[in-house]
């Protein structure tokens, strides 16, 4: 009993702040010009106790960044490339249909010319509008993501604690290489044969994973490793599965692939806030679940093979260099 309790304290716990540090985005620009006018006056005050001469204060950066930010992320995805869509498939392709009924008329030949028209007419689109804007945008809203992440890790820790360039770029490969493995195993998880089993098995693992993108922002100016970030939700899972709940079922929603990338790339800003003011709990659960063991297992093993290939063609040709200098 207590353990369900545990369960569910943590669970509600985690869709607290999910929620509740949503509306955090409307105060984050105004807390963030408040710390950094604080920090700049004393500031001033060590260089007047050092006698050394106060620099003209330069021109200061918007008010608010960080809703800026949020905004043109609706912008682009939501405005730009939803609209898009809706105006292709509800106004383009209709009135086009209109058309070409007017030209040749209702019989037979109409529904066999329009099955080709409007699989011409889509293909173009897809390949000439959707694909470029889509991962255009998804390249877009990343470096807008960073940029909400960093001004809200400063506001409430100050600086971020990176390590060198080379950890970095390893932590960054495998991070994204072990998350692609998860979700490919949420996909698998979700075909077990038993009826909600595998529905509600691939649910939580997309509820972790969404937690896992909110989270990772912060841990990572933390100077967390990604061995220890997932250790730490594995520990946690409940809090961080009711923290992923309402991101997964909003993008669950739509039936479109391409809708559902939308409705994630405008709410993901909102969860990036609330990850950086949340509250895990500090005391692990109970009966810790290892959801991500087989995905770094798999990482692990491609990650140093291909580490390993370069570093043993280096080492074969360093040998028959010594091999040809030994001959002479």
């Amino acid at each position: 009993m207590d353990t369900l309790k545990a369960f569910l304290g943590d669970f509600c716990h985690g869709m607290r702040d999910a929620v509740v540090g949503a509306a955090f985005i409307f105060r984050v620009d105004k807390e963030i010009a408040k710390l950094e006018a604080v920090r700049t006056k004393q500031r001033e005050r060590e260089m007047l106790k050092q006698r050394r001469p106060i620099p003209a204060k330069k021109q200061q950066e918007s008010d608010h960044k960080v809703m800026h930010k949020i905004f043109q992320c609706c912008a682009l995805n939501g405005g730009i490339f939803w609209l898009s869509l809706v105006a292709f498939h509800r106004l383009l392709l209709p009135l086009l249909h209109l058309v070409t009924q007017l030209i040749i008329g209702e019989d037979t030949s109409h529904g066999m010319v329009w099955v080709w028209v409007s699989w011409l007419m889509s293909s173009l689109f897809g390949a000439l509008w959707v694909l470029p804007v889509f991962f255009l945008s998804r390249l877009v809203s990343c470096l807008w993501y960073q940029d909400i992440a960093d001004a809200a890790y400063r506001k409430s820790r100050g600086r971020p604690q990176l390590s060198n360039l080379s950890k970095l770029i390893a932590d960054l490969l495998f991070s994204v290489m072990m998350q692609t493995i998860f979700l490919i195993q949420s996909v698998l998880v979700g075909m077990i044969p038993i009826v909600f089993v595998g529905q509600l098995i691939s649910m939580v693992h997309m509820c972790l994973l969404y937690s896992l993108y909110a989270f990772e922002y912060k841990w990572f100016n933390m100077g967390w490793e990604v061995h220890q970030r997932v250790r730490y939700m594995e520990n946690n899972w409940p809090y961080f599965a009711g923290f992923g709940l309402p991101l997964a079922v909003l993008t669950i929603l739509p039936s479109s692939f391409l809708v559902r990338g939308i409705v994630f790339a405008v709410l993901f800003p909102v969860f990036i806030i609330s990850g950086n003011e949340a509250t895990p709990p500090v005391k692990p659960y109970e009966f810790p679940l290892h959801f991500f063991s087989y995905s770094i297992q798999i990482a692990n093993k491609v990650f140093h093979t291909a580490v390993s290939r370069p570093n043993s063609a280096v080492s074969m040709r360093t040998a028959s260099t010594a091999g040809r200098r030994e001959a002479f």
